[in-house]
């Protein structure tokens, strides 16, 4: 006898449910990133990229504090307090197992988070432009609160974190846009915008799940 499958029914209600809430989380994350940038005041001490690098640093300093560091702190607090204090003996509830996805998924998530971030603040020129990499940081670092809060409610309500990753993404595409201008004109910035679209495309196809085989 094979294994039950998933009920592709189950799947498609937790699908709609993770659209949804990135939907709704994509919508708040742009009006605190707009809010922070907008209100905030310019900041002082700017002038010099080694200012704006170093100012930088300690950003991802405190996103690493808030998100790395209590991934860190809850796997190993349940460990010290459960069977779980022997990793070998498979003891595992569901927080654990949920908190130790968020740890690596946050691992993963914190090296784009930081590369984005300091080549935006490579293209900001003063203390009013960096701004964005402060609104930055803290939709980041609340897309991944909401992340790891929502999948303790439910799989589909990690999607609450998404925002987080695709601002990274975003940012991203804007540094190589602005390097590739410097590079080669417009071409030059249009160009890596339309690689990266277009293997996210051959990603997206390809990865769609196969139709099982006849016997």
């Amino acid at each position: 006898m094979s294994e039950s499958i998933a009920d592709p029914s189950d799947f498609r209600r937790q699908r709609a449910g993770g659209i949804a809430a990135i939907a709704v989380a994509s919508l708040l994350a742009a009006g605190l990133w707009l809010g922070v940038d907008r209100l905030m005041s310019p900041l002082p001490g700017m002038d010099s990229l080694a200012d704006r690098m170093l100012f930088t640093l300690k950003c991802c300093c405190v996103a690493v504090l808030f998100c790395l560091v209590t991934g860190v702190e809850a796997v190993a607090h349940e460990r010290l307090t459960s069977p779980a204090f022997d990793p070998l003996a498979r003891f595992e509830t569901r927080r654990l197992r949920v908190n130790q996805r968020y740890l690596q998924n946050t691992v993963e998530q914190i090296l784009v988070f930081g590369v984005s971030l300091f080549g935006l603040a490579a293209y900001c020129a003063d203390g009013a432009e960096m701004r964005a990499v402060v609104a930055t940081t803290v939709v980041w670092i609340v897309a991944r609160v909401a992340f790891w809060l929502g999948y303790h409610r439910s799989v589909a309500l990690r999607g609450l974190g998404a925002p987080g990753m695709m601002l990274s993404m975003i940012v991203l595409l804007y540094v190589a846009a602005r390097f590739g201008h410097e590079i080669a004109g417009v071409a030059g910035a249009v160009a890596p915008v339309a690689a990266f679209l277009l293997a996210e495309a051959v990603l997206f196809w390809g990865t769609r799940p196969q139709e099982p085989s006849g016997r």
